[in-house]
């Protein structure tokens, strides 16, 4: 009888160590992908700010139908979710985003704002591929 209890204790044993290892997988992969889905919520706002700025006349300090000038404020490049830039060309905008979540990463997502204010050309560096 004491054999087959220590099977039973060294079964419970692997069984529970199973179950942490799932459990820290499913907890990095969620971390991940809330992470990533901040910074394109961030990146969604930074894309309807460079939009309104083109179609605002210059008359109102936007850029009267081009984005050139373009400059992003100090609220928006920088926050808990990640650092951004922005790479603004006459009739598209380029935004960088650099994840703050797990520095020493290469986590980025870069994407390219038409003239028409749609996001194209997403691009998910690292972890958020």
């Amino acid at each position: 009888m004491g054999q087959q209890q220590l099977l039973l204790i060294i079964l419970g044993v692997i069984i529970v160590g199973i179950a942490i290892a799932v459990g820290l997988s499913l907890f990095s992969a969620q971390s991940i992908q809330a992470a990533k889905d901040a910074m394109i919520n961030d990146m969604n706002n930074i894309a309807a700010y460079a939009y309104q700025y083109k179609i605002r006349p210059t008359s109102m300090g936007g850029g009267g139908g081009t984005y050139t000038g373009l400059k992003l404020p100090t609220k928006m490049a920088t926050n808990d979710n990640g650092i951004y830039t922005i790479n603004a060309g006459p009739q598209s905008v380029t935004i960088d985003g650099d994840s703050k979540s797990d520095p020493g990463t290469e986590d980025k997502i870069t994407v390219l704002v038409q003239s028409d204010g749609t996001l194209t050309n997403w691009n998910f560096a690292s972890y958020f591929q």
